[in-house]
């Protein structure tokens, strides 16, 4: 990934270069992990949670696990953050517009080149295939959330990203499977018939409910529109690519998409300990801090979100801090936390509305069973670097913008003992790591 600086916060973006191709070497620098759970919070900064007085588990993990302190999510809207998390670009998708389910007609950005956003808005996303050309990441958009000036601040608002014309349509799921591991994503509110053709749903009614056949019809009648979104497709990324939306491997498909709960689902999978290598788990946007308009005072979006405490829905962090306490002492209870080395990650997808003087810091959190307690890491980190140390543990190549030069495996994080070096530079990539 060539981040380009900018002395100010200009709207220029420097298309030169483009970053690694397709897949790289297996990047080293921690050891072998058994199992990683990633629990992906919603839309808050990283002063907005730390040392927030509703968020107490959160606080005492930051206390007690270790911290990136100047860690940084992308770009904005949500969607593009997690396809960063998960495959390493954004495969030219800055929107959180719906999958162009099953479509064999539609044209990838990736191969036709064009930019899927919000502003001005675009079609349903083409299923996620073949190799092409990324959408540049800027300092400041205009795409998505604003329409013009001031701008939503990617990154630190100072660094921009050229577009790569070698991106390759796949996520670690599709590694995993070619080393034979399983991966889940566990989603919350997802209706226990699957995530096929889903766009949003309250784990019940969906956009494919026929409220037609709900008897008596209410005057006036029940629609989609009365539904509360706690399921949405843009927060299970894996659901964007074709090769998991038709199946093709039988190991890799919307099967490896399920509900918290059910026979399936991740509470069941951890009270028997029967856990994929690679778990993604997302909360509904009631209990993942994103909020609904339609679902109640303790889940209403922010009053008034500014980049500070004093903005924010108090019953809504606090919801979102009882989620992540309930998933984290789960995880802990499992046999499957006891079996290996394995790891805990908890991060936020973006800092949402993030304007000047704001950037788009959040908040990563990593528990491991083995190690070290307590480092707070001042290294430079972003969504594409806990990609590229996933995939470190789990021996897999680096994809995509993880394999960019200046994107480092977060080694001072997820150290063992015997591994411990006083910056946290284990893999020689001249990172700097802050031990307390």
């Amino acid at each position: 990934m060539k981040l380009h600086k900018f002395a100010s916060l200009g709207l220029s973006v420097s298309l030169a270069g483009a970053g690694f191709a397709q897949q790289g070497p297996v990047p080293k620098g921690i050891p072998h992990l058994d199992h990683v759970f990633v629990i992906m919070m919603e839309n808050h900064g990283y002063k907005q949670i730390v040392n927030n007085p509703n968020a107490p588990f959160i606080n005492h993990l930051t206390d007690t696990a270790n911290v990136a302190t100047n860690y940084f999510a992308i770009a904005h809207p949500s969607l593009t953050n997690y396809l960063e998390v998960v495959g390493g670009s954004n495969f030219g998708v800055q929107s959180d517009n719906y999958p162009d389910w099953h479509s064999t007609t539609c044209t990838t950005n990736l191969s036709s080149g064009s930019v899927a956003t919000d502003n001005p808005p675009t079609p349903r996303i083409c299923p996620i295939d073949g190799h092409g050309t990324d959408a540049v990441t800027p300092a400041i958009d205009l795409t998505n959330e604003t329409s013009g000036p001031p701008g939503t601040i990617n990154i630190d608002g100072t660094q921009s990203i050229p577009a790569d014309h070698n991106i390759v349509g796949k996520t670690i799921a599709d590694q995993l499977v070619n080393q034979s591991l399983r991966w889940k994503s566990y989603q919350e509110s997802l209706p226990l018939t699957g995530a096929d053709n889903i766009d949003y749903s309250d784990g019940f009614f969906s956009n494919l409910t026929d409220f037609t056949k709900i008897l008596p019809v209410q005057n006036p009648p029940l629609t989609q529109g009365d539904i509360v979104a706690l399921y949405a497709a843009k927060h299970n990324p894996f659901a964007y690519f074709r090769d998991i939306q038709e199946g093709f491997d039988p190991r890799n498909s919307l099967k490896n998409a399920v509900d918290f709960e059910g026979s399936r689902g991740l509470f069941a999978d951890l009270a028997s300990g029967h856990v994929p290598s690679f778990s993604f788990i997302a909360p509904n946007q009631c209990n993942d801090q994103h909020g609904r308009g339609n679902a109640g005072p303790f889940c209403n979006f922010d009053p008034n979100d500014n980049g500070t405490q004093a903005g924010l829905n108090p019953a809504l962090i606090q919801r979102g801090d009882l989620t992540v306490k309930r998933l984290v002492k789960s995880i802990k209870a499992s046999p499957a936390w006891h079996d290996g080395k394995n790891a805990i990650v908890i991060l936020w997808d973006e800092n949402d509305y993030a304007t000047v003087p704001e950037t788009n810091q959040v908040l990563l959190i990593v528990d491991t069973n083995y190690g070290y307690r307590g480092v707070q890491s001042k290294a430079s980190y972003n969504h594409f670097s806990l990609l590229k140390t996933i995939e470190a543990g789990f021996g897999l190549p680096c994809l995509n913008h993880a394999c960019d030069a200046d994107i480092h495996v977060m080694s001072d994080l997820f150290a063992s003992n015997n591994r411990r070096t006083d910056d946290g530079d284990q893999d020689g990539d001249d990172q700097d790591g802050d031990y307390r």
